[in-house]
């Protein structure tokens, strides 16, 4: 017998059902059968056998269970058997522990997972359905599949009755009247009459069906172009972007995490008035002062103070941010993220506890006590230790301090000091991170002397550089300045105008800095050596009246070598914040996200372009949205540790002005910035100028072998331009894009039109190009060349020190001091190393370029085999970087900090290993 502690009321139920158990499918703990009494007010076994099935929310699915099931069908047909693989809500979730509990008593009491067919190749006009749905079939044995503690897959059969008027499945409606949401994965088919076996990935979070307006439809894995969809189909494609695009929806109400709505919003999340005037900060997009690209919406409220700012969430609240829950992390990455996050968390690191933590003097005091973060960490006082024990899961605690003890914050030895703990401050790897460090996008090769500026004159005053020929002539072999400049022998890293106009506001923060140019000259050995560097400010009198500058050369020797440190570290200052702002986040994650947003309201599923994009587009949304919530808002990390301060997303604004979506193609950004010719007997139909330039280098083997993969892919489904042309989903997606994603820019003249073939795949490699490589080579690369603050500070907190004063001194008698005064400040180099170690790492469950999640992700055979083609040709590329890395001539691959330049190389280990091209832009 099966003894109860509690009786559940019938009146509870909207159908009087009990799941009964038969011997084959429920046994109790000592495997004896469970058997259950017929109770008054309940159905038997047979009552339950003959009920019918539980109806489902959409009109198809109720017409379909309108007509009465004969206890006795007269048609003993067919059975189609299938599995379906899921995983089921971790028991282990500090959101809801009873989940499983509660799913397994919705079994017994009939709550159950069903599924329905819908046909590809009937409609059922009677019943006003376009595809005829079928009977619902049942997930079998769920409450005997064990809920694994960790995260992992479940299997389960279900059997469908053949329908001949079903004929070929294209699609199936589930119902899920558990308690709590699963992941389902896929549902295989097998044996289905004149179809064989027929595949559906789903990879979706599927919400009990309360949760929904709409129900949760699935579609086989074919692919078709809009006006392709058989027939019977045609609606439910139609239907399911309208749930897509919330279109219905009430655009005030704040987005809950079943909701799979996806839509617009500005960036006016990023202040928080409420918390005082100091932390508000403008709207990005939607004015010509400050345009962006858009962002997903959430719903939230605005801030009592500001109606036009949208409030924020609690920090600790700040994962649960709404993004479609699609979109969101997987429970892997979510666990390393809430492990190494715990870093950063701003309430372990300021206010109240910094103090204590880094001392009075929030400084390092010599090289050493740097080098100690990596040897030994920090120690902690007994009071810190129990606040932030008694504040934290025991769990995170001791991933937190590891097996330290009290030891706090022990960082990993960054490559770049892993060989050599001096080689950073040499010239010839300063120089050589320009090429082949994590910001090897900013340098240009130097076409006219001495450097000029665009800024507006009227405005800005005359800003022509200070560079003089007597600063430089004399290091160029002999050559002059016009020879130098005609043998594409002269480079630039001009970090001045982007700078200049916001120079005066950013020094009124705690950041003091320059705007730079810096001169550097190609030697025979293909290595870059520094010629001069120029410091400049805004003029004291005015802006029009132009800058005051002051130019530094390489020295070796005394006190002026102490100042020539000081100058590479003021240029690696701003190259830092403009690779982390504009390189980093603007160019890839704020940029990207208006197109995941686009093709989600406008691509099917079943559109050979969404398939084709969409796993450059995983996750990007959800680290976007975790970035707005601690990285780039007002008072967050990006504001503490990079030196524009609270100016940071607004100068990012200013430079999306310049933000051009063709340019974003590598060869046309080679050309532009002058590091690469045209040139058709070149392998990429571009030569570069600095041979050994292994970002480029590599850049160009990676995108040759996105474009050709994407064309044959393109070529596969547009057999001319009029296809391109005639598609509505395509031309949906690219209006939308330009009109509504990348709105501040809709009437620039440079967009593609999206009438050619050739335009389609040009874009479509541009958007891989930016999620994956581009992205991998800019990102991935910070811990390994950054995790040594001294290598590449992010922020200055004093001028160059000027002859006569107590800091001139202090930099002669002790230069070490000086220098980690005014850039390596304690508190924000520990923040600042803590997020990048974040960024750098690579979790358990990364997908690589040329990796799918599914073997099955099309059914179209070629074009499984262009894509094992384009997998094949990254092994090569692998295996050609290996080569390049070894061979001594090529000086700029390793360098003096033996940093093998690996970041464009496909594949990758998990964890900190800078290397590995993920197919998207996330963390």
């Amino acid at each position: 017998m099966l003894h109860c502690k509690h009786l559940l009321s019938p009146s509870s139920f909207k159908r009087k059902v009990v799941a009964v158990a038969t011997p084959n499918n429920l046994t109790s703990i000592n495997h004896r059968p469970l058997l259950l009494p017929k109770l008054p007010g309940f159905l038997s076994m047979d009552d339950v056998t003959r009920s019918q099935p539980f109806p489902l929310a959409s009109t198809a699915a109720k017409a379909s269970q309108n007509k009465t099931i004969d206890p006795q069908p007269k048609y003993e047909g067919k059975k189609i058997k299938g599995r379906v693989v899921l995983m089921k809500k971790n028991v282990l979730d500090l959101n809801d522990l009873t989940a499983s509990v509660f799913d397994r008593v919705g079994e017994l009491v009939g709550k159950a997972v069903s599924l329905q067919f819908i046909s590809s190749v009937n409609g059922d006009p009677e019943n006003g359905s376009p595809g005829k749905v079928g009977k619902p079939a049942y997930l079998e044995n769920w409450i005997t599949t064990i809920t694994p503690l960790t995260a992992g897959d479940s299997a389960f059969d279900i059997t469908f009755d053949w329908d001949e008027e079903i004929g070929v499945p294209g699609a199936f409606i589930i119902r899920n009247d558990h308690h709590s949401e699963f992941y389902l994965k896929t549902l295989t088919l097998e044996d289905v009459p004149g179809e064989g076996q027929i595949h559906f990935v789903c990879n979706s979070w599927v919400y009990p069906a309360d949760k929904y307006k709409k129900d949760r439809i699935f579609f086989a894995n074919k692919t078709y172009l809009s006006s392709d969809t058989p027939k019977p189909l045609q609606k439910f494609r139609e239907e399911e972007l309208l749930n897509l695009r919330g279109d219905d929806d009430d655009k005030t109400r704040e987005l809950q995490e079943w909701d799979r709505v996806y839509d617009y919003a500005y960036y006016n999340d990023l202040g928080n008035p409420d918390k005082g005037q100091e932390y508000a900060r403008p709207v990005l997009g939607g004015s010509s002062e400050f345009p962006y690209p858009r962002r997903g919406r959430t719903g939230r409220p605005p801030t009592e103070t500001d109606p036009n700012t949208e409030s924020q969430l609690k920090l600790i609240m700040s994962l649960n941010i709404y993004v479609p829950r699609d979109e969101r992390f997987g429970p892997l990455k979510l666990s390393d993220l809430l492990a190494y996050g715990l870093k950063t968390i701003p309430q372990v690191l300021k206010p109240e506890l910094a103090a204590l933590l880094v001392g009075s003097h929030n400084e390092f005091n010599n090289m050493q006590e740097v080098l100690m973060l990596y040897e030994g960490g920090i120690e902690l006082p007994d009071g810190i230790l129990k606040y932030i024990r008694d504040s934290i899961h025991e769990e995170l605690f001791k991933e937190l301090f590891r097996t330290d003890g009290g030891k706090f914050l022990k960082f990993p030895v960054p490559q770049v000091i892993q060989d050599n703990k001096s080689a950073w401050r040499t010239d010839e790897e300063f120089a050589r991170e320009m090429l082949a460090g994590v910001n090897p996008v900013a340098i240009r090769r130097l076409q006219e002397f001495p450097p000029a500026s665009k800024l507006d004159q009227k405005a800005y005053g005359d800003q022509t550089s200070q560079i003089t020929k007597e600063h430089i002539e004399h290091n160029l072999k002999g050559l002059s300045i016009d020879e130098a400049i005609k043998n594409n022998k002269l480079f630039i890293l001009d970090h001045h105008d982007a700078l200049m106009p916001y120079l005066r506001r950013i020094n009124t923060t705690s950041t003091k800095t320059y705007s730079s140019r810096t001169l550097l000259f190609l030697e025979n050995d293909g290595t870059l050596k520094p010629l001069a560097i120029e410091l400049s400010l805004p003029h004291p009198d005015g802006d029009q009246f132009g800058c005051i500058s002051k130019v530094y050369t390489p020295s070796s020797q005394g006190v002026e070598s102490s100042i020539w440190q000081l100058a590479k570290a003021y240029v690696n200052v701003n190259d830092s914040g403009h690779h982390q702002l504009i390189s980093h986040w603007l160019k890839t994650h704020a940029v990207i996200e208006p197109f995941v947003i686009a093709a989600n309201r406008q691509l099917s599923v079943l559109h050979p372009i969404h398939k084709l994009l969409h796993p450059h587009f995983r996750e990007t949304m959800n680290a976007n949205a975790i970035a707005r919530e601690v990285l780039t808002n007002a008072g967050g990390i990006i504001e503490e540790t990079v030196f524009p301060a609270k100016f940071s997303m607004e100068w990012s604004s200013v430079m999306y002005k310049n933000w051009v979506f063709p340019e974003q193609a590598l060869p046309v950004d080679l050309i532009k910035r002058g590091m690469a010719v045209e040139d058709p007997k070149s392998s990429h139909s571009v030569r570069l100028l600095i041979e050994d330039y292994p970002y480029a280098a590599d850049g160009l083997e990676i995108w040759s072998a996105i474009k050709t993969w994407v064309k044959e892919y393109c070529s596969f489904y547009y057999k001319n331009d009029e296809m391109v042309q005639n598609d509505s989903e395509l031309q949906s997606w690219w209006k939308e894009l330009r009109e509504e994603g990348h709105g501040d820019k809709k009437d620039e003249p440079w967009w593609p039109k999206m009438q050619t073939c050739e335009e389609l795949i040009e874009s479509c490699t541009i958007i891989i190009w930016l999620s994956s490589a581009y992205h991998a080579a800019i990102n991935y690369g910070q811990y390994s060349i950054g995790g040594y603050v001294p290598n590449r500070p992010t922020i200055s907190l004093h001028f160059m020190p000027e002859e006569g004063t107590p800091e001139y001194e202090e930099l002669k008698t002790n230069p070490d001091k000086a220098f980690l005064k005014t850039f390596t400040p304690q508190l924000q180099t520990l923040l600042g190393m803590a997020s990048i170690e974040i960024l750098s790492r690579h979790p358990v469950d990364e997908l690589y370029l040329g990796q799918r999640g599914t073997p099955e992700w099309t059914t179209d055979a070629d074009m499984l085999q262009a894509f094992e083609d384009f997998r094949k040709k990254l092994e090569g590329i692998e295996k050609r970087i290996i080569k390049m890395n070894k061979d001594e001539k090529l000086k700029n691959r390793v360098g003096p900090a033996k940093i093998p330049y690996t970041l464009l190389y496909p594949s990758s280990e998990p964890g900190l290993t800078g290397k590995g091209i993920p197919n998207s832009v996330n963390i």
